[in-house]
């Protein structure tokens, strides 16, 4: 595992108190000029294991379309970012973005300013970052590290997505079973009720006063998670293996993973939210048929 550090080399930039009203005023801006192309859902909730998920249904199959096209199209989107994206300048290393093709309102995107490649483990600039958003937005943060855990860019990316998830009722569809998680001894456990291999961490929410600090021990959990579900760093400062990270101002959780897809789903960190999003009829209905929890079974490790 990389060396902890002690203090954060990286300067934090964003004034406090400034993101919110920065993230609604250029989400209000860029629609208005078009450069962003919110792709518009219907949702049901899929109930497995007395987990109500949220499933999403692509209402605009064209957009998503024209969404990937645009991506194949350009390497790197991030590399120069676009102008109109931008909602504001986190840290020295980092800069947040609004996600061009959003299904979820507010959808961020806290992007390094030079290139990192998106297997890469998180760093300290990577969990301030992290911080300084979570701070200002309630929210749950995520990283699909890796093509099969759902990683579109290679240019690395955390991504945020305010909480609730769900229109009513719990914060996120996995709520219920959060609660019913365990602490002993360890920094690390497992949650009653996931089938397949994963490990949460607590975080402190008063750590959101100082992201710099939050941070650093931040780092050291996020290490004892790696250990716990059996990936370690490899040479170039990668993992052994993709996963997704999730993380709110109370807990984080490391799902390693086996497959991108099940049955042409994909599924990345917000699967293991409790949030899935199908392109159409024939994938909902593939979701009812197996359950959601089987799907992230079968894309996790057993």
């Amino acid at each position: 595992m990389p060396k902890k550090k002690e203090i954060a080399p990286t300067k934090i930039l964003l004034k406090p108190g400034t993101l919110w009203k920065s993230i609604k005023e250029q989400t209000q801006y860029a629609l208005k000029c078009g450069a962003l192309l919110s792709i518009p859902t219907d949702f049901e909730f899929v109930e497995q294991n007395g987990i109500k998920f949220l499933v999403r249904i692509l209402a605009n199959l064209t957009r998503k379309d024209t969404a990937k096209q645009q991506q194949k199209n350009k390497t790197n989107p991030f590399l120069p970012y676009e102008k109109d994206l931008f909602v504001a300048d986190i840290s020295q290393t980092h800069v947040c973005l609004l996600n061009k093709f959003n299904v979820v309102d507010y959808h961020l995107l806290i992007i390094t300013r030079a290139f990192e490649e998106q297997e890469k483990l998180l760093t300290l600039e990577d969990f301030v970052a992290m911080w300084v958003c979570l701070a200002e937005v309630e929210g749950l943060a995520f990283y699909n590290s890796g093509k099969l855990a759902g990683a579109s860019q290679p240019h690395k990316h955390l991504q945020l997505v305010p909480l609730p998830l769900t229109p009513s009722g719990e914060q996120m569809p996995i709520e219920p079973l959060l609660k019913l998680a365990q602490f002993t001894d360890s920094v690390t456990t497992t949650i009653p009720g996931l089938p397949f291999v994963h490990a949460l961490a607590k975080l402190d929410p008063i750590w959101s006063n100082s992201p710099l600090k939050a941070a650093a021990a931040t780092l050291e959990l996020y290490q004892s998670l790696l250990s716990a579900v059996g990936l370690e760093a490899v040479e170039d400062n990668r993992q052994s293996g993709d996963y997704n990270l999730l993380a709110t101002r109370e807990w984080m959780m490391i799902v390693p993973r086996s497959h991108e897809h099940f049955d042409s789903i994909s599924v990345n960190s917000l699967g293991f939210a409790g949030a899935l999003l199908v392109r159409n009829q024939e994938q909902m209905q593939v979701i009812k048929d197996q359950g959601p929890m089987t799907i992230l079974k079968n894309v996790a490790l057993n």
